[in-house]
């Protein structure tokens, strides 16, 4: 069990570990159909502030709800939170850009949300934004030796994909839907293609502008100052971080993410890591016999993956906490949320 728990052991010195998160919204998650983090397309953008809410907390506390899937299925925040009460770990949340002010203590960069990218540049102050993240991976260097940096972006594989496209990767993203709305991800992404293109836009700061969204930039420049080993949690959306930080002829950083969002057949995620030129370590829990069918419902391709879930429970394990551990810290927060 321990063996396949991650694809691979990195040797990784520390004794001040931290779980960050970067959390942003983009007004693609209310274009309906196009994200399924959040009850409605409309309440998606609250999404981020109710996952801090859960992980800091244990509890969803400004709104009357379950942090579950219309389905009983738990979503990412749920296992973040079990990593964090598992290791002991306070994690830090860093606000790119909300629509809604955050309910918990979070670093703030006074970034905008993102934009529809067919009504206009998504991220204006991308290079301010990039500017504001290096200052927040420099604050973050005094306080840990070791990062693992997530985020929440509802609608942010959409971003994810056309910034992936935009600099020259054949990317296919995931959806936290079993049925990834790919047709609908490829007709925004053509639009943001056309204008890149239209603009003349090679800078990944432009791309970005054009059709990112705010936790691309602040992540990215958290990357480039934090002074210990960064490790992104997440999958395609980190992975677009990276992209960019190539792009900005900057160092990459390794990803970890869960095997649900390696073996997603709507996605060429292997393919597109290996195209960028990244690494990517992988966490395979195995939720089909953790003993929930909610969970359960990962391996059947809902969620796959948020919130840095895949990263938290990669710290775990660094941390020296075993496979068994690990489950059964997940599997007791799980269950007490049903």
């Amino acid at each position: 069990m321990d063996m396949a728990f991650l694809s691979e052991f990195p040797s990784i010195e520390f004794s001040r570990p931290l779980f960050a998160s970067v959390l942003g919204n983009t007004a693609l998650s209310m274009v309906p159909g196009v994200s399924g983090a959040g009850p409605s397309p409309k309440k998606t953008v609250f999404t981020p502030i109710l996952d801090a809410e859960m992980i800091t907390t244990g509890a969803i506390t400004s709104m009357p709800l379950k942090p579950n899937t219309p389905t009983g299925c738990p979503t990412p925040a749920v296992i973040t939170r079990a990593m964090a009460t598992l290791t002991g770990i306070e994690p830090v949340f860093v606000n790119a850009g909300l629509f809604n002010p955050p309910t918990v203590p979070c670093i703030d960069v006074y970034g905008a949300p993102g934009g529809d990218p067919r009504e206009g540049d998504a991220v204006p102050a991308a290079r301010d934004l990039l500017t504001a993240g290096e200052r927040v991976g420099r604050i973050l260097s005094r306080c840990a030796d070791f990062l693992v940096l997530g985020e929440c972006v509802p609608g942010g594989t959409t971003t994810a994909l056309c910034v992936l496209r935009a600099l020259g990767y054949e990317a296919r993203v995931s959806s936290s839907f079993v049925e990834n709305p790919v047709h609908l991800k490829e007709e925004i992404c053509e639009y943001v293609l056309e204008k890149v293109e239209r603009e003349g836009a090679t800078d990944a700061l432009d791309v970005v502008r054009i059709g990112g969204d705010p936790m691309m930039p602040v992540a990215a420049g958290i990357a480039s100052t934090f002074e210990g080993t960064l490790v992104f949690a997440g999958g395609t959306q980190m992975l677009a971080v990276d992209a960019v930080l190539k792009g900005l002829g900057r160092s990459m950083v390794p990803l970890a993410t869960t095997e649900y969002v390696r073996t997603d057949a709507s996605a060429n995620f292997e393919e597109a890591v290996a195209a960028v030129g990244a690494k990517a370590y992988y966490v395979d829990p195995d939720f089909g016999t953790i003993g929930d069918a909610g969970i359960g419902r990962y391996c059947e391709g809902e969620v796959k993956e948020g919130m840095g879930a895949g990263g938290a429970m990669f710290l775990a394990r660094v941390m020296g906490y075993s496979a068994e551990e690990i489950r059964s810290a997940i599997l007791s927060t799980v269950i007490s949320f049903r």
